[in-house]
C-alpha cells in the first residue's frame, strides 16, 4: 500500500466520523483536465468498486486517496511547432519576429497543442491516526506532499498540519543504529547514504552491503554525515529513513505479494491498513523516546 510516509502533526481540528470527512473532501472532489488545464487535483474514493466515500476509518485512522491528472506536452513538442510559425511568418511578412511576436507564438502553440496533448495521472495515499493526531502521506518528492497538502487544507479549513518534528535530530538516530548504540528495536539494514560534512556535493551510497564493515563505518568515524539509513523495526518491516525524517522504499518483511487476489479486495485492504497504521503508530511511539519527544 503505502511505499512512503512524510509525517506531519495536526493543529486545528480532524472531522469527527468518516461520513464528516467523506463530506468535507467532496468540496475538492477530484475532476478531470479540461481542454486547457495543465493539472487537475482531487480526492477519489478509497475503494470505488464497493463505495462512493472518499474516506474510510479503521483502527482508528482515516485512509484518503488523492488523484493529480496533468497533461504531457513535451518541450521539444512546442519548440518544433513554434520553428514551424516562425518560419512561416518570415514567409508571410519577409522579416524576422520580435521577442514579443515570439511569445505570442510560442502561447498560440502551447494553446492549439495543449488539448490534443496526452493525459497521465498519479495517485497519492494519505492517512490520519486520530488517537495520535498525526497524518503520513506516501509521497518521495515533497512537491507531491505539498500539493497533498494544499487539497486537504481546502477540503477542511479547520485542518493545520505542519511537519512532525522531534527534541533531538534525526541524525542521532542514523548514527547510533548505524554504530550498534540505539535501542533493540531498531537495527541497521544493508543500504545507507553519506554526506561530507565540509563539501555537501561529496556523497557516497552503499546498496545492498553489510554496513558493519569496518571499511565502511570509518566514513563516519572520520567525518561523513548519514543522510539516509536503511532500518529493520523489530524483523516486522524495513525503510529507508533521511536524516529529514521521510520514509522511503516502506515493506513489510515476510509477505508475499504474488498479485493475485485470494479474499475480497475491500478486507484485503482493511487488513493491510491496520498492519501499516498500527506498525507506524507503535514504531513513532519508540521514536518519541528516542529523540526525547515531539518538539
Amino acid at each position: 500500500m503505502f511505499r512512503n510516509v512524510r509525517f506531519y502533526s495536526l493543529e486545528g481540528d480532524w472531522p469527527a466520523s468518516e461520513e464528516a470527512l467523506s463530506k468535507d473532501l467532496e468540496n475538492a472532489g477530484f475532476e478531470p483536465c479540461g481542454p486547457f488545464t495543465e493539472r487537475s487535483s482531487g480526492w477519489i474514493p478509497v475503494d470505488a468498486d464497493t463505495s462512493d466515500s472518499l474516506a474510510r476509518r479503521v483502527n482508528g485512522a482515516d485512509l484518503i486517496r488523492l488523484r493529480s491528472q496533468s497533461r504531457v506536452l513535451p518541450h521539444a513538442v512546442v519548440r518544433e511547432e513554434l520553428e514551424a510559425r516562425i518560419e512561416e511568418y518570415r514567409e508571410r511578412t519577409q522579416e524576422a519576429p520580435s521577442p514579443r511576436e515570439k511569445r505570442r507564438l510560442k502561447a498560440e502553440a502551447r494553446d492549439e497543442l495543449l488539448p490534443k496533448s496526452m493525459l497521465k495521472s498519479d495517485r497519492i495515499w494519505g492517512y490520519f491516526d486520530i488517537k495520535e493526531k498525526m497524518l503520513g502521506i506516501d509521497a518521495a518528492q515533497e512537491t507531491a506532499a505539498e500539493r497533498f497538502l494544499r487539497r486537504l487544507q481546502a477540503s477542511c479549513d479547520r485542518v493545520n498540519l505542519k511537519p512532525l518534528q522531534y527534541r533531538k535530530p534525526f541524525d542521532d538516530l542514523l548514527t547510533k543504529v548505524f554504530l550498534g548504540g540505539a535501542p533493540s528495536q531498531f537495527t541497521v539494514g544493508r543500504e545507507c547514504r553519506m554526506q561530507d560534512a565540509a563539501d555537501t556535493g561529496s556523497l557516497v551510497r552503499w546498496t545492498n552491503f553489510d554496513l558493519s564493515d569496518r571499511s565502511i563505518r570509518d566514513h563516519v568515524a572520520h567525518g561523513m554525515r548519514l543522510t539516509h539509513l536503511e532500518l529493520v523495526y523489530e524483523n516486522i518491516m524495513s525503510f529507508v529513513l533521511s536524516d529529514k525524517g521521510v520514509i522511503t522504499k516502506l515493506k513489510f518483511l515476510g509477505m508475499d505479494d504474488d498479485g493475485e487476489d485470494h479474499e475480497d479486495p475491500l478486507a484485503r485492504l482493511d487488513a493491510e491498513f491496520v498492519l501499516l497504521t498500527g506498525t507506524l503508530r507503535k514504531m513513532l511511539g519508540d521514536l518519541r523516546k528516542v529523540l526525547g519527544g515531539l518538539a
